[in-house]
């Protein structure tokens, strides 16, 4: 990992003696698993250090996360939007976590965009907006929760990482790296899952209670999707998933469900390149995978108004699922050349 910058570690060093103790965390909508254990392991440091720290998040995000210490303290602002707000827009410090642009933060947008006190977006998606004071942006780090625990011990905080605030930064590292599968080719990352391990997780327990922590529903809709909505394009090296409001609700489908299965078709011998995409109401959700050089945030950008990393991306289109699923194999031969050369250098 790069260099992180001293004269950006010094001012926010001076803004968190200013702050008084009273800081705002806020990761990005619909949290996965590195925005809010990166939120909920900084929170925990803080806290330890003796300030007053709240996490705010957009939306809820999946159950399997409320293990994490701290999870029971987040406010949530679509469930409580007047007292998420107040806490954002009354705050000393505005610390923002693991999302590169304002319409991450979803509905608390405006309060986001408005606060004129000391701010700073600390990240690791390519292309980050100037929305803070302060930017902390690396996207050669594996991790949001990576990145953070490195700040952390630059600012002289690291005696205030306990177990606790280990277990969420760990988790953040695990699943923005698909459990170590990609995004891991600094050896700063094992460095950092050395020292986290040093303090006491236990590693096997925190990978159960993410990955093996569904509703039988769930995995009747996994099987089911493999089975009946899954297209695989062998002479693209692709394959697409997709999920219909009529399944999800079939399934009993709740947030979190669909996590990992983007990642499935990549098992495939010879796919490189999947899809996910999941119909909402207004709305289609996409996200997409790779292995080698094939860059998914590029073909999301083009395509379908979204970004993200080379091998992991999201985006979005305000289509039908028919359009949007017929625009996607449109597409497929315009980038053939490029899938079939990408170098998997395995």
């Amino acid at each position: 990992m790069k260099v992180i910058d001293t004269e950006i570690i010094n001012k926010l060093k001076s803004h968190l003696l200013k702050a008084d103790g009273q800081i705002v965390i806020v990761p990005h909508v619909n949290p996965d698993g590195d925005a809010i254990g990166s939120a909920l392991g900084l929170a925990r440091v803080l806290k330890n250090s003796g300030a007053n720290v709240q996490v705010v998040s957009p939306t809820n995000y999946p159950n399997f996360y409320n293990w994490i210490v701290g999870n029971e303290d987040v406010i949530v602002h679509s469930s409580h939007k007047k007292k998420a707000k107040s806490a954002v827009e009354n705050t000393k410090l505005l610390i923002c976590l693991d999302f590169n642009h304002l319409s991450r933060a979803g509905d608390l947008k405006e309060s986001v965009e408005s606060y004129k006190g000391p701010s700073v977006l600390i990240d690791h998606h390519p292309n980050p907006q100037a929305f803070t004071e302060l930017m902390i942006s690396h996207p050669e780090c594996s991790s949001t929760a990576e990145l953070v625990f490195q700040v952390v011990k630059l600012l002289g905080l690291q005696q205030f990482v306990d177990k606790d605030a280990a277990e969420a930064f760990f988790c953040g590292i695990m699943t923005d790296t698909g459990s170590f599968d990609y995004n891991v080719s600094d050896p700063q990352t094992f460095q950092t899952i050395s020292e986290l391990l040093e303090l006491g997780i236990n590693q096997e327990a925190i990978h159960s209670r993410v990955y093996d922590n569904y509703s039988a529903d769930r995995m009747r809709l996994m099987g089911y999707c493999l089975s009946e909505c899954m297209e695989v394009y062998p002479e693209y090296h692709a394959a697409m998933i997709y999920l219909t409001k009529e399944v999800q609700k079939k399934f009993n489908f709740v947030p979190g469900d669909s996590e990992s299965f983007v990642n499935l078709p990549l098992s495939i011998k010879g796919v490189h390149f999947s899809t996910l995409f999941t119909e909402k109401d207004d709305q289609v959700k996409a996200s997409f995978r790779s292995k080698g050089e094939f860059a998914v945030n590029e073909f999301a950008g083009e395509n379908f108004n979204g970004g993200g990393h080379r091998n992991a991306a999201g985006g979005e289109v305000k289509t039908s699922l028919k359009e949007t699923l017929d625009l996607y194999r449109s597409l497929l031969p315009a980038y053939q050349d490029k899938l079939v050369k990408t170098n998997l250098d395995y």
